[in-house]
């Protein structure tokens, strides 16, 4: 008989074959955690964006098309972003509380034919100011309160329309409690607040903004002023806090992966439900990568099974339709 020290835990056991791996998997993701982004656009049509591989602007006229397809793959959530002439953009972002403006109109089409389906719409002035920033400038710099009272009012405009969720995205202080206060007072008593409450200045961003055209109106100028630096952790506990106690019911961390420590952090010490946004550059590099062999295809789903583990409930990712089509093969 051999004299062997053998080890007694042996943990690849449990990677053994896929049917043990399944079993133990501590996260999947299912098509209950994807939210699809939707660009929509004044004209009719579609247009493909040139930065981001298989992401189009879609018109009124071919979104529910559009719709119908996410909704079959059992995708229950997406989040819709207005593209707007630039004749319809001002200094104060008026367009924004137009109740019959696009993002409106869109929501109220979808609603029409998809009642159920959960639409998360973004509250912020940058798609419709022709500066570019997400709130209203007064001598260059974006003025907090007047910023609010913009949002209150667009916020008000896209409850109305039937969105289910509304997303503040801005960054500026207090805005959650008074479109918290607004929606109560409206009776929108059952309206949805998901805040962007840990939303980083990012370098990440630059396909997003070329595809709802607000880049050009940006320039170089900086958003550094409202959104969190990229250095900090603490406040990202902070400003999360101060969403909570105004009222927000979820909050969102962006971008995702650069920043899966924040969504970790935050899940762990407030266990709200934390939504995580793989933003334009993170998606779009990896689809660069993945198109130019330097990565294989399974990379996309991977990186969405990384917000899972860090914390994150749900994921908006560009991908979700791709993905969703794999988890439904």
């Amino acid at each position: 008989m051999l004299n062997r020290k053998f080890p007694l835990t042996r943990l690849r056991r449990l990677r053994s074959n896929s049917f043990i791996r399944d079993i133990v998997d501590e996260n999947k993701i299912t098509t209950d955690d994807l939210i699809q982004p939707i660009f929509v656009k004044d004209s009719d049509g579609i247009e493909e964006i040139d930065k981001m591989p298989n992401v189009f602007r879609y018109g009124l006229d071919v979104l529910i098309k559009e719709v119908c397809e996410i909704c079959e793959l059992g995708i229950k959530s997406i989040a819709i972003f207005p593209v707007i002439d630039s004749s319809k953009r001002d200094a104060a972002g008026s367009e924004a509380f137009n109740e019959n403006n696009l993002a409106c109109s869109a929501i109220k089409l979808i609603k029409e034919h998809y009642p159920d389906l959960i639409i998360i719409s973004d509250v912020a002035l940058d798609p419709y100011t022709n500066h570019g920033h997400d709130g209203v400038l007064i001598n260059g710099y974006v003025d907090n309160d007047s910023t609010v009272s913009a949002l209150v009012k667009q916020a008000l405009c896209l409850a109305n329309a039937g969105a289910d969720i509304i997303a503040p995205s801005d960054m500026m202080d207090g805005r959650i409690k008074f479109i918290r206060e607004a929606l109560e007072e409206s009776n929108f008593k059952n309206t949805i607040i998901l805040s962007y409450a840990a939303k980083y200045s990012s370098s990440f961003y630059g396909p997003f903004r070329e595809a709802v055209k607000s880049s050009s109106k940006l320039g170089n100028s900086s958003k550094s002023s409202y959104q969190m630096s990229s250095a900090n952790s603490d406040e990202a506990i902070h400003e999360v806090a101060m969403d909570i106690n105004e009222g927000a019911d979820m909050v969102m961390v962006k971008p995702g992966m650069p920043y899966l420590d924040i969504i970790s952090k935050v899940k762990e010490v407030f266990q709200i439900p934390t939504f995580a946004y793989q933003v334009s550059g993170e998606y779009s590099m990896l689809k660069y990568a993945i198109e130019n062999g330097l990565l294989d295809n399974k990379v996309m789903l991977e990186s969405i099974l990384c917000f899972k583990r860090a914390g994150a409930d749900a994921i908006l990712t560009y991908a979700a339709k791709e993905i969703s089509k794999e988890l439904n093969k």
